[in-house]
């Protein structure tokens, strides 16, 4: 098939090789024109057959609500648009229905595979019209694994970024579980070689997964992850996922600690945890510590 895309970062750029390594012609078009086939949406948007398909892979939020706004204007009744990237799913039956209005057909697909998704195939997870999802369904079966992988979540725009929303934050558990007890394997003396640990973890055990594999090679290349700082970013889908949770009255204990515990590593020193210190001083005479004087040690009150 013949398809456009537009963002052709570390993810983009990639599916557009895996693609192309499928036998398909991929007009890319982005933003920094050394990634770039063409110079501008429009002229991507001339160099494809009708229907015409194209796949957008931007930010969420603004970015992708504006190259949609603007596609809107260059497409044509029959041709479609995908959103591959991570929006919240409650865009996306704004966006299709801001396209349907000339009868332009939209995709919401979540794409799970990072950097090694060239290699591996990306999981794909789609909501739309069967009819739509048929236009594009060439583009999924050459990106998703050669086994598996791909799923069609719903007819209703949002299903597929539902879906890849609630599997980010079921990933934000996971690996806080992972980090948790790595923590404490480092922290006490009765343990040697956690390294060798967690190599040992990844064969045969309950807890084998892909995460598993990419902490125990982060650990052996630096064992103590002392080139690294203690701080973790969140993409907005753990936080979409918590949110989706309080509003459908699912409870989701393990999933927003996580989400919380990301908030906690963006703290050098924790507005909360020095009002339960405070607190605890108070109830029990338990001892505070306070900050350290300069070229002092702290002095516990």
């Amino acid at each position: 098939m013949e398809i456009g895309l537009v963002g052709l970062g570390k993810m983009g750029g990639n599916m557009r090789t895996r693609l192309r390594n499928a036998g398909h012609t991929v007009v890319g078009y982005d933003r920094n024109p050394d990634l770039a086939d063409v110079a501008s949406l429009a002229e991507m948007v001339e160099a494809l057959p009708a229907p015409k398909v194209v796949w957008v892979m931007v930010p969420a939020g603004d970015p992708t609500r504006s190259t949609i706004a603007e596609l809107k204007e260059l497409l044509s009744e029959g041709d479609l648009v995908v959103d591959g990237g991570n929006s919240k799913y409650t865009d996306d039956a704004i966006n299709a229905a801001s396209l349907a209005e000339k009868g332009i057909g939209f995709v919401d697909c979540g794409v799970s595979g990072g950097v090694w998704g060239l290699e591996n195939g990306y999981a794909l997870m789609y909501g739309g019209s069967v009819d739509d999802i048929a236009k594009v369904q060439p583009a999924f079966d050459a990106l998703k694994p050669e086994e598996g992988g791909a799923v069609h979540a719903g007819p209703t725009p949002g299903a597929g970024h539902f879906a890849k929303m609630v599997h980010n934050g079921i990933e934000y558990a996971m690996m806080q579980a992972y980090a948790e007890g790595w923590e404490l394997l480092e922290k006490v003396d009765i343990v040697e070689n956690v390294p060798a640990i967690f190599e040992s973890w990844r064969y045969g055990t309950v807890i084998r997964s892909w995460l598993l594999d990419l902490l125990t090679e982060a650990i052996e290349d630096d064992e103590h992850l002392e080139k690294l700082r203690g701080y973790a970013d969140d993409s907005g889908e753990g936080r979409w996922t918590v949110q989706a949770a309080i509003d459908n009255a699912v409870p989701m204990h393990v999933i927003a600690a996580s989400l919380f515990a990301r908030f906690t590593s963006r703290q050098d020193d924790s507005p909360a945890m020095k009002a339960i210190a405070a607190m605890r001083n108070q109830f029990g005479g338990h001892a505070v510590h306070t900050d350290p004087p300069p070229g002092g040690e702290a002095n516990p009150a």
